[in-house]
């Protein structure tokens, strides 16, 4: 089995000390809130790698690195979709215009944002609440 998991300097190198920061910053927040298993793995064509976290064969969020970018994907399910419109107006324009513009597929609305910063970070746990309430206190 490769092992997928980049060390510290390998993310570094991959997108840069500021994303990388940004990075685990994010991951701090989730992991403050939820208690989840940690899947690495390649990231597809897009991606170099993607960082999963699921509980009980469920993905919550997936994180995603390649070179100077970062991604954060969740997947709304068509209940968790109207409760995003129940929300709607608690979130950043930017938030909701990067809901709105997200592709949905049969299994749901793949929604993909590139954080720069941790502005939006309040608004990811909101929409991570409606996926699963948070599993620590």
């Amino acid at each position: 089995m490769l092992d997928l998991m980049p060390d510290a300097e390998q993310m570094t190198t991959l997108v840069g000390k500021p994303l990388y920061e940004i990075w685990n910053q994010l991951c701090a927040f989730i992991d403050e809130k939820y208690d989840m298993e940690h899947l690495w793995n390649q990231g597809g064509k897009a991606w170099t790698y993607e960082y999963k976290y699921r509980r009980g064969g469920k993905t919550l969020c997936a994180l995603y690195a390649r070179e100077n970018c970062i991604g954060f994907m969740i997947i709304f399910g068509k209940d968790e979709r109207t409760k995003f419109e129940d929300i709607r107006d608690t979130l950043s324009d930017a938030v909701c215009r990067q809901y709105d513009e997200a592709k949905t597929y049969r299994d749901g609305k793949w929604v993909m944002f590139e954080p720069t910063d941790t502005t939006d970070f309040d608004d990811y746990m909101k929409l991570l609440a409606i996926k699963r309430k948070p599993n620590r206190k």
